[in-house]
């Protein structure tokens, strides 16, 4: 019985790896982006879904329904300072992040239940929500987070996917 158990594990672990030991990657890689602005370190961890010719937003991706930008795991921020995103008041700490996209504008939404499955929004730990205007881009076709300005005290935090570049403005507070 211990033998069929051992060689039950063997034969799962090398179907999950692959004959070479290694694991398979995952259709959503995993991505890291950070900028310290000021004194304040601010930090992404997300999977980068891609698009593969699919329509995202008004597709795959619902207008006015809730959104995790990412895959797998909930997409985490994590601030070592309090900060201003959109001028409104938001506390260091982690959260994960989530949005509702609408084709004129966006709701950004901060979760103080950093650890949450991507299709599991966790309604009621809200941190902050707020909202922002989409821009168009050239296309990205896996999606991306990035800080295409970043000054002595702010920063625009950027997420593009598609055409579509939602920019999140972060200021770091007094």
């Amino acid at each position: 019985m211990v033998r069929l158990n051992v060689a039950a594990w063997v034969v799962l672990s090398l179907t999950a790896c692959g004959a070479g030991g290694r694991q398979q990657p995952k259709p959503s890689q995993s991505g890291t982006v950070s900028q310290d602005v000021a004194d304040t370190h601010i930090a992404l961890v997300y999977d980068r879904p891609v698009a593969r010719g699919r329509t995202l937003f008004g597709g795959i991706v619902p207008w006015d329904a809730v959104w995790m930008p990412g895959a797998n795991w909930a997409t985490t921020i994590e601030l070592s300072r309090d900060v201003r995103i959109e001028g409104q008041p938001l506390g260091a700490g982690r959260y994960s992040l989530w949005t509702i996209p609408g084709p004129t504008e966006w709701v950004v939404i901060f979760s103080r239940r950093a650890r949450a499955f991507h299709t599991r929004y966790p309604a009621g730990e809200d941190a902050l929500r707020v909202r922002v205007k989409p821009t168009a881009g050239s296309h990205m076709e896996t999606l991306a987070f990035y800080f295409p300005v970043v000054g002595p005290d702010s920063a625009i935090l950027a997420l593009h996917w598609g055409t579509t570049v939602v920019p999140i403005a972060i200021r770091v507070a007094p």
